[in-house]
């Protein structure tokens, strides 16, 4: 006689399966369906925990590696924040591919809102204590202006199917944001 898995258990199997799913099938061809019979379990299971596979996919995400929520650099510099924060998010493109980020991109409506808005906090965190550092003038930034790096970076993804360079990222912190933040 099996146990019947509950909880974070049944979560982490779950979880487990979408990203088993995901890397068999691909973002355009997994199903909730597909990744029920994977955990060995019906759609409903899935359904009561997430309303649709970008939700699924996006946990999956998060089971696997994290949140950067979570783990908010301090390097000591808004700049070496700024890039850290870029370069955890280009890893995690490539972690993920191009398909399933054009995927979950092209279903962005059908996803939490609060998803969007975990960089704009990592963000907002890195900018205010540049601030208390005496880096900046003001933490008090548009809110344009403070998503921009992250906005940049997704837009570099969508363009390309290559991974961002170091390089890329560099110049998207040097030459548009701390020109920006820095004027005061």
């Amino acid at each position: 006689m099996t146990t019947r898995r509950r909880g974070a258990a049944l979560e982490a199997d779950l979880l487990d399966a979408a990203w088993a799913e995901l890397e068999a099938v691909g973002y355009a061809r997994l199903t909730m369906e597909g990744v029920a019979a994977r955990a060995r379990t019906g759609k409903q299971v899935l359904y009561r925990r997430w309303s649709n596979r970008a939700e699924l996919i996006i946990a999956a995400m998060r089971h696997r590696t994290g949140s950067i929520a979570d783990r908010v650099p301090d390097t000591g510099s808004l700049r070496g924040d700024v890039l850290e924060v870029l370069r955890a998010g280009a890893e995690r493109q490539r972690q993920i591919g191009p398909d399933t980020l054009h995927g979950l991109l092209a279903e962005a409506r059908d996803v939490d809102p609060a998803f969007f808005g975990i960089m704009r906090g990592v963000l907002r965190t890195v900018v205010e204590r540049a601030a208390e550092r005496g880096e900046i003038p003001t933490a008090d930034l548009p809110r344009r202006v403070l998503t921009l790096p992250a906005d940049l970076l997704r837009h570099e993804i969508l363009l390309s199917r290559e991974a961002v360079s170091d390089g890329g990222l560099e110049e998207i912190v040097d030459d548009v944001f701390l020109p920006l933040v820095r004027r005061g």
